[in-house]
């Protein structure tokens, strides 16, 4: 019996065009391989023959198998190779009229059930389905780069799609070894849709001067567990193709998210689209390298070295399961530290809370026993601010509400002695707001570490327009000595990660609120097609439907901007009650423990 899609044409063998050909060609599949170019042809075999030789060394295929792989694969200068084909997958520049020229040229070849896939990630499905003669044939099939690496496979459908080809594509998606996602009609589909507004966004705060690009990248990295740094990725991409697919988008939506940041168009008409040009937001060594070298926007190794005040002793305030992390990190530092809570009684619990954690790493081998005592010494439980009359770092991890805060700082004021940094664990709170509590603003600065602190290696350094350098480069160097990664950024909603995690979050709830895609299915296209270690809806839950309420109404108060707004399915939720993991239920239902 043959199999179903036994004979398929791939037009155009670029990048994404030449993967597509080899996954199929290792699937079984008769691969007719087509490009006006014979250099992209010859280039397609040569890529086939590596990838598999380099297989065949790491005993993942025999050298039979190697040969009748090349054997499958056939390249064409001419569309009327693809007379045979059962199904046409078209990944040819990205333009309606290009895409167009294709499919009308494919309709007078194939035959009337063949069927033709556009691998199109920015153009309408719709579009170009109309254009054909039978647009019940035409459908979309978004592979993602590299296509032999990537599982996800977003199976596009328009209103003119007749089932039975959604269902062969999909058969064959699974066939491949993929996990196929069925999504309608609109630009970006799931993954790009979400990707690409955060992309955007992190561009444009590139482009603000908000923060550097390798600390923009870090804190994503760092602060979300991704692969890779929003503007590494867009240089990956390649700017002018994330121009491209943010243009279709907002031209759709009219969302200010969508609209490119003026630093891509600039980019793109400069030649500098990335990796394949050698040069994007970083500098490459060669077209098409990944080996990023230094240019003039590459901060020296020294640049923050020198400056600092001395600090010998620390001073958390707070209960907290974030309290206690972070007098842990500063304890295994080496430093002595006074963990201070509303009466002695918490304190002491939370001190213990900190033992449990470092006899987990005992017995994990992370550390001995020894070591142990010695870190839980150098803390010293306190059942009052009084405690911290001389410690050279003050630091709050209290109750996320600006009026507490306040209080607390012009306590601090008081009591710590001059020179004392003071500084907040804020997350979406405004920092000059903490320091203006006090008489000595110059000295008040944000340090946003991340749950769990003793695991998570980012903090934001948050400096108001009135912090001193003193106290910016005395951060940094205490920072970097509780081995954590410190980026900097300005006094603004959200800081970094923040600010560009949660618009993402939003716009994927906003995905379901429209019917346009299922929690699973979303939660997958960012897992297998984004590279994010969990999905929007996943992480939700975890972080809490009302934290992120929270942080969302902030942003959107911040910056004013409608597309800002919180998702009302995220508002009716947290109304419910139904606030994650936490409650039992959010998104997701979870059994009670």
């Amino acid at each position: 019996m043959d199999i179903p899609l036994s004979t398929i044409a791939v037009v155009g063998l670029g990048t994404m065009g030449t993967g597509i050909a080899e996954v199929l060609a290792r699937a079984g599949r008769e691969v007719i391989g087509i490009d006006i170019s014979d250099a992209a042809a010859r280039h397609a075999v040569t890529a086939l023959e590596a990838s598999t030789a380099r297989a065949v060394e790491r005993e993942r295929i025999t050298e039979e198998e190697r040969r009748n792989i090349l054997a499958r694969f056939r390249t064409f200068s001419d569309l009327q190779a693809a007379a045979e084909a059962d199904l046409v997958i078209e990944v040819v520049p990205e333009s309606y009229e290009a895409k167009q020229q294709v499919i009308r040229a494919l309709d007078t070849i194939v035959r009337p059930e063949t069927i033709i896939a556009t691998g199109t990630n920015a153009l309408s499905v719709t579009r170009l389905a109309a254009d054909s003669a039978r647009p019940e044939r035409v459908l979309g099939l978004h592979f993602f780069n590299p296509a032999p690496a990537m599982k996800l496979v977003e199976v596009v459908s328009s209103v003119l799609t007749a089932p039975h080809a959604v269902e062969a594509v999909t058969v064959l998606a699974r066939d491949l070894g993929k996990e196929p996602v069925a999504v309608g009609d609109r630009p970006g589909f799931v993954a790009d849709g979400l990707l690409f507004g955060y992309l955007n966004q992190a561009a444009a705060m590139y482009e603000a001067k908000y923060a550097s690009r390798e600390d923009i990248d870090a804190a994503m990295k760092l602060g979300c567990g991704l692969p890779m740094g929003p503007l590494a990725l867009l240089d990956l991409i390649g700017i002018d193709t994330a121009r491209t697919v943010l243009d279709a988008m907002y031209a759709e939506s009219h969302d200010r998210l969508h609209a490119p940041a003026p630093i891509l168009k600039q980019l793109s008409e400069a030649g500098l689209t990335g990796r394949k040009s050698g040069r994007g937001f970083y500098t490459y060594e060669a077209p098409d390298s990944a080996a990023v070298v230094r240019d003039a926007l590459t901060p020296l190794e020294a640049a923050q070295a020198a400056g600092g005040r001395p600090v010998a002793s620390v001073g958390v305030a707070g209960s907290g399961t974030m309290a206690s992390g972070i007098a842990e990190v500063f304890a295994k530092a080496g430093y002595d530290v006074v963990l201070a809570a509303r009466g002695q009684e918490k304190a002491e619990t939370a001190k213990s809370r900190i033992a449990k954690s470092l006899s987990r790493s005992v017995d994990k081998g992370r550390m001995t026993s020894e070591a142990r005592e010695e870190t839980l010494a150098r803390i010293t439980p306190a059942g009052s601010l009084d405690a911290f009359a001389e410690v050279d770092l003050a630091l709050e991890a209290v109750a996320e509400d600006l009026e507490i805060k306040q209080q607390l700082f012009a306590t601090l004021d008081k009591i710590c002695k001059p020179g004392a940094v003071l500084a907040t664990t804020t997350s979406s709170l405004p920092v000059v707001a903490c320091a203006r509590a006090t008489s000595r603003p110059q000295d008040v600065i944000g340090m946003h570490f991340f749950n769990p602190a003793p695991a998570m290696k980012l903090v934001e350094i948050v400096r108001t327009v009135l912090t001193s350098d003193e106290v910016h480069a005395t951060v940094r160097e205490v920072t970097t000595r509780i081995r954590k990664h410190p980026v900097d950024c300005g006094d603004r909603a959200g800081f970094i990660v923040n600010a560009l995690l949660f618009p993402y979050l939003n716009n994927a709830i906003k995905m379901v609120e429209e019917h346009y895609a299922s929690l699973d299915d979303i939660d997958a296209a960012m897992k297998l097609g984004g590279g994010y270690p969990m999905g929007p809806f996943e992480l939700l839950d975890v972080v809490g439907l009302d934290v992120s309420l929270a942080i969302e109404k902030v942003l959107h108060r911040e910056f004013r901007d409608p597309g800002l707004a919180p998702a009302p399915l995220l508002e009716h939720l947290v109304a419910a009650g139904c606030l994650g993991r936490k409650t039992g239920r959010g998104f997701r239902e979870y059994a009670r423990r």
